[in-house]
């Protein structure tokens, strides 16, 4: 309280209290692989911005031979995405680190902006386990995996793979076509396998892309991780990270390693398979937007995933000024209002659903919520609730035939 000792005018600057909460980003991507100067830049992530960083970065060299690592980011890039981290683990790395060195997606939980998360050219159980096992720790991103590059038989996308072997294949580089095998894959019985387990923080995507190589010109075979992560940032920026990143196309892609048909799809689908599909007149098209949750899981679709993260981590920053704060009624009222008008934007973007607020979400954060044992711990409880709006997966029109109707209506008397 300021002490006046003269008569006067004083004019003090009184804050309103309300402290907006502001949205994150959901684009930027990361990605672990084999960059073309295999030398570059080891045991670092690095930020890129454009295609130009890329090859200052990774193929300043005089060796320009492509990667599936150079390929998934200058898809990403051509299909919108704008930044992204990558990290190079060189010629005969692994994505996973061992010791008490940092390595591969290591290297990566330290950078804080990353929501989408991609090893192109690494396609093995080890490697899939690998990126689930991060998305799922840190909870702010999710993964893409990609599958074999010759995979014919779709039966063997619905059924998991469990490693075989304790050392993870090199990359495939799917240059002429696509080489490099499954990397040990088996499910049971020994059936080939080579879906990545359940996961509410992961995506399987298939089949590989045939694009033209951004180094050598050639029309090459690669994974399609890259061009997904594109996709889903083209779509955070023009809908929303609320609108599922489907029905897309993919820009850069001429041809598909695989044509898959209806009843294939019907198959892959219950499965959390997304499958990239053709279409006459439309061209090649993302067709599926789930996770690798369980059919029944309330986290089976993708963009449904990505929201929640979006609006925790929205809510963790813009609530941080909380922390030590009065634990008392008035805390419980700010909290009610900040994160109440929040989700009224969210929901004003039509990312929620119902017709009003009250529909769209709740907060309640009182004394109910934050009993004398709780506020003892030194803790403050709020409860959330948001209706999240779900895709359209399954579009049904019922037609019937009609005879016509005997009954005629007068206009104007």
């Amino acid at each position: 309280m300021p002490t006046y000792f003269s008569p006067g005018i004083y004019v003090e600057e009184v804050p309103s209290g309300a402290r907006p909460i502001g949205p994150v980003g959901t684009s930027t991507a990361a990605f672990v692989g084999v960059a073309p100067d295999r030398g570059a830049h080891l045991g670092r992530a690095q930020a890129v911005n454009n295609w130009s960083d890329f090859l200052r970065l990774y193929a300043d060299g005089e060796r320009l031979e492509s990667t599936p690592l150079a390929r998934a980011v200058f898809g990403f890039l051509d299909n919108g995405g704008t930044r992204c981290w990558v990290v190079n683990v060189g010629e005969d790395g692994a994505i996973t680190g061992t010791g008490q060195r940092r390595a591969g997606l290591q290297l990566l939980e330290a950078v804080d902006e990353i929501s989408i998360l991609a090893a192109p050219g690494f396609h093995d159980p080890v490697s899939h386990e690998a990126l689930l096992s991060m998305a799922e720790r840190t909870r702010t991103m999710v993964a893409i995996c990609d599958p074999p590059p010759d995979v014919d038989d779709i039966s063997t996308l619905t059924r998991v793979a469990t490693p075989s072997g304790g050392k993870p294949p090199k990359p495939a580089d799917g240059s002429g076509g696509g080489s490099g095998g499954s990397g040990g894959s088996g499910g049971s019985g020994g059936e080939a396998a080579h879906r990545p387990r359940q996961s509410d923080f992961g995506t399987f995507y298939y089949p590989w892309l045939r694009v033209r190589d951004p180094l050598s010109g050639e029309l090459v075979l690669t994974p399609p991780s890259g061009h997904i992560a594109g996709i889903w940032a083209r779509t955070d920026a023009l809908r929303g990270v609320h609108k599922a990143p489907a029905n897309e196309p993919v820009r850069g892609a001429v041809d598909l390693a695989y044509l898959v048909t209806r009843p294939e799809h019907d198959v892959l689908n219950p499965k959390g398979v997304n499958v990239i599909r053709y279409f006459a007149g439309e061209g090649i098209r993302v067709w599926g937007a789930r996770t690798l949750a369980a059919e029944a899981s309330e986290w089976r679709y993708l963009n449904v995933r990505r929201l929640s993260i979006a609006i925790e981590q929205a809510i963790a920053n813009g609530t941080r000024w909380m922390v030590f704060e009065p634990n008392d009624f008035s805390l419980w009222r700010s909290i009610r209002r900040d994160i109440g008008a929040f989700l009224t934007r969210v929901w004003r973007d039509g990312a929620l659903l119902g017709r009003t607020p009250e529909e769209a979400f709740f907060v309640k954060c009182d004394e109910e919520t934050n009993p004398p044992d709780v506020r003892d711990a030194g803790m403050v409880v709020a409860h959330i609730g948001i209706a999240v709006v779900k895709p359209a997966e399954f579009v049904v029109f019922k037609l019937s035939q009609w005879a016509g109707g005997a009954e005629t209506e007068t206009i104007g008397g």
